[in-house]
């Protein structure tokens, strides 16, 4: 066999079997990159007292996702293996969890006490004044507008209230409220208790025409021998 037509097929073969290999290593290596999704639960406490810190903020910056602890301080959310979880709150310090690349559990619990961070501002007082003594007589001495011509009297201007009264569009607390009076009135109207012409007017009322035709065959009216009437 010619030396040209043995490396030809040297190469064919090398060539098949280096594609075999790769097609072999592609599986491994793509399950090796796609990492496994963990719920991560646990109790967001405050220092040792394990008392539960509500509203905390649980997130991860890589993934641009996070949740937030509740009124118990408990939080539980998706989380991929290797992930940075950062837990945040107002008056307390920074906490990072990280999550094993290796961990092959389905759930990832922890209990993270959070480390009180109250940044103290110094004191500081204000003396407009050199002395208190200075102070008390700037206050006597003090010039307050009176109420005629000042910004509070123009506002209870009696024609401008009016004006106000008149053009101010009713708000949503007042058209409810009118909506529930004509849906009360229209019911008292179907049963016969709301006030009308007819009912305000004893003369065209039968219930008291027959409360009166009742009174006179009970006698009611016939005079008495100790009336003076």
């Amino acid at each position: 066999m010619p030396d040209f037509l043995r490396l030809r097929r040297f190469s064919l073969f090398f060539a098949v079997a280096l594609l075999g290999v790769l097609l072999l290593a592609a599986p491994a290596a793509q399950a090796q990159g796609k990492r496994k999704v963990i719920q991560f639960t646990g109790i967001v406490a405050s220092g040792d007292s394990l008392l539960g810190v509500p509203g905390a903020s649980i997130y991860v910056p890589q993934a641009g996702r996070g949740t937030a602890s509740n009124a118990y301080g408990y939080f539980s959310m998706a989380v991929l293996a290797g992930d940075s979880v950062i837990i945040r709150s107002l008056g307390y310090a920074n906490e990072t969890i990280v999550i094993p690349a290796d961990f092959q559990r389905q759930s990832y619990s922890v209990i993270i006490r959070l480390r009180e961070d109250a940044t103290m501002l110094e004191e500081v007082r204000v003396f407009p004044y050199t002395t208190e003594r200075d102070f008390k007589k700037a206050f006597l001495a003090l010039n307050l507008p009176t109420e005629r011509g000042s910004a509070a009297a123009a506002n209870l201007n009696a024609e401008l209230m009016n004006r106000i009264f008149r053009t101010q569009p009713m708000g949503a607390v007042a058209n409810f409220r009118q909506t529930m009076d004509r849906q009360q009135y229209s019911h008292d109207l179907r049963m016969g208790m709301a006030p009308n012409q007819y009912s305000n007017n004893p003369l065209l009322n039968p219930f008291s025409w027959l409360k009166l035709v009742e009174q006179v065959k009970k006698g009611e009216f016939k005079k008495k021998n100790n009336d003076d009437y």
